[in-house]
């Protein structure tokens, strides 16, 4: 089992008065080493509802001191990049997920949301590319690079992507079905795996690579590290329906093993970290991303209400 050591909250939008853009949640963080000195954590925000900001998702980031990960040091002075025009994918919100270097650029994927009118929204999947050291990304296309298809007829989202031996892999959501509860729809998606060559070009089937723990379970946020000569994941997983309040329908952390990156293996008893009996992440833990920062493990997640009032950090013991 792994024991993780909570190092508490670390950034709480709610309590940033300067940056309108940015004062509520602090959804999916993502560490990225900067430099000698920073480690930047890139989320998605939104504004205060019933100001003149449309309250849309927008990207993004603090900077952490790398001798002191609790330490906040630097905010975003503007979001990474703006929402989409009108028609376009991303016209409601542009949530980053996944940022790796290549070359002296870096690639954000990044998901965006488009609403619709029977059901409350669809998500597709856009890349954007930074040439500024991660300060600010340009958008490769208005289109998706992975959208809907045949096989992939509904929803897209939230892209975990490794390299490795010069493949590319992606884990991100894909969505199976809507469910009608009491006149509302809520998506049920699961974790599907795809490939590539260039991060741009992408071959995928969208077959489900988790096994369920019940019905129509839906997952998120497919984090992957190699720890003990094994490929790691960590996610998070809900209940289709109830699980917005505190209760045992909210999200919790699980976790899967795979010795190839392709055939994972479920076993979230070793996941070791749960709910807080108090606090901030009390309710639900959401949106975990495992990263290797000079020889230690971290855990950045979201708590309560999805990450409302920002992400925390946990250590691997």
């Amino acid at each position: 089992m792994f024991k993780w050591k909570k190092l508490g909250k670390i950034f709480d939008p709610s309590k940033n008065e300067t940056k309108e853009w940015m004062q509520e949640y602090a959804q999916l963080p993502v560490p990225f080493i900067l430099n000698d000195e920073v480690i930047r954590v890139y989320f998605a925000t939104r504004p205060k509802k019933n100001t003149d900001l449309k309250y849309v998702s927008r990207s993004g980031y603090v900077d952490l001191d790398r001798k002191n990960l609790t330490q906040v040091i630097n905010i975003s002075d503007k979001p990474l990049f703006e929402i989409g025009s009108p028609g376009s994918f991303d016209e409601f919100g542009a949530m980053t997920s996944c940022f790796i270097k290549v070359g002296k650029q870096i690639y954000g994927y990044y998901t965006g949301w488009s609403r619709l009118q029977t059901v409350p929204y669809n998500m597709a999947i856009g890349l954007a590319i930074s040439s500024d050291g991660g300060n600010t990304f340009k958008k490769i296309s208005e289109g998706p690079i992975l959208g809907q298809t045949e096989k992939e007829p509904f929803l897209l989202s939230g892209p975990k992507i490794i390299v490795e031996n010069g493949l590319w892999h992606m884990w991100y959501l894909v969505g199976t079905k809507w469910l009608n509860h009491n006149g509302k729809y809520e998506p049920v998606y699961k974790f599907a795996h795809a490939k590539s060559k260039d991060g741009i070009s992408w071959e995928r089937n969208g077959i489900p690579i988790i096994p369920s723990k019940f019905k129509d379970e839906c997952q998120v946020s497919f984090s992957v590290v190699k720890h003990n000569d094994k490929w790691n994941a960590i996610f998070a997983y809900r209940k289709p329906l109830d699980f917005r309040e505190a209760s045992d329908g909210s999200y919790r952390l699980g976790y899967a093993y795979s010795n190839d990156l392709e055939t994972w293996h479920r076993d979230d008893d070793k996941i070791g970290i749960d709910v807080s009996k108090n606090g901030w992440d009390s309710q639900m833990l959401a949106y975990p991303n495992i990263s290797e920062i000079d020889g230690k493990k971290y855990l950045f997640y979201c708590g309560n209400e999805f990450g409302k009032y920002g992400f925390g950090l946990a250590q691997l013991l």
